[in-house]
């Protein structure tokens, strides 16, 4: 039986609630658990982490990956909200 796998890209822009780590000795910040419309997502591997500015307020972008998924997660370092920007999620 041959199944075909596909990957489904949605633009999001949805407040999410953030489960994270922080190791004092190398100062990483480290997103764990991500729950959004119901639904946690065990974070399995953080991949890229980069930030850039909005005026005055600075943003971090976390790039992780799920079992299932591939998510773009927004942090505002000034109202300490986040955000899920993208969701890929692989389809069977």
């Amino acid at each position: 039986m041959v199944y075909k796998r596909y990957m489904q890209t949605q633009t999001i822009n949805e407040d999410v609630s953030v489960s994270l780590v922080f190791n004092h000795h190398t100062r990483v910040v480290a997103p764990m658990k991500v729950s959004w419309r119901g639904r946690v997502y065990t974070v399995k591997k953080v991949g890229l982490h980069h930030k850039f500015r909005e005026g005055r307020t600075l943003i971090h972008i976390f790039s992780v990956i799920t079992d299932s998924s591939f998510l773009r997660l927004a942090f505002n370092s000034e109202t300490l909200n986040w955000k899920l920007e993208q969701i890929i999620e692989n389809q069977a």
